[in-house]
């Protein structure tokens, strides 16, 4: 892939992928980061890029595994701090900034109770950020189903949380 092809092709992407990361991270200086990185290793990659069928789905697989990655790190980080603390230690003092991956975990739950219908919809539209006329085409579904589809699993998820 030529320099310009990554341009063309995965540049206009970066606003969807942050939003993306944002979603999943709850913090804009981590999100902003994981979509650099993310670049960062689209860009050492170039040569076999061209083999990609959908670059759009493929960037979102890409960052929402490397952020779930930091998610996961980060408790594992604040767990050993804490089973590593001393007796003299406060841990109320400062204690691990874990609420991010708790409130992912709980998302990501919820989004598994979902019907699979809705739940295939829901991440199609919220995390592969793909508009309305891309899911009728990969679903064959007419568009009033999907927003009803839509609606319904955001209700639901509503609900659960």
């Amino acid at each position: 892939m030529t320099n310009q092809e990554f341009i063309d092709v995965f540049v206009p992407l970066k606003d969807g992928l942050y939003r993306v990361a944002f979603h999943i991270l709850e913090s804009a200086d981590d999100a902003a980061d994981a979509v650099q990185d993310l670049y960062a290793k689209l860009w050492t990659r170039r040569d076999v890029l061209d083999g990609i069928a959908n670059p759009k789905a493929y960037c979102i697989t890409l960052l929402k595994n490397a952020c779930l990655n930091r998610v996961r790190s980060l408790q594992y980080r604040n767990t050993v701090a804490l089973e590593g603390s001393g007796a003299n230690d406060h841990a109320w003092e400062n204690p691990p900034d874990d609420e991010p991956a708790r409130k992912l975990g709980a998302v990501m739950r919820a989004i598994h109770q979902l019907p699979p219908g809705q739940r295939r919809v829901l991440e199609m539209k919220v995390l592969r950020d793909m508009s309305y006329e891309e899911i009728q085409k990969e679903t064959g579904m007419n568009y009033l189903s999907l927003r009803v589809m839509l609606s319904q699993a955001r209700r639901k998820l509503k609900k659960l949380l």
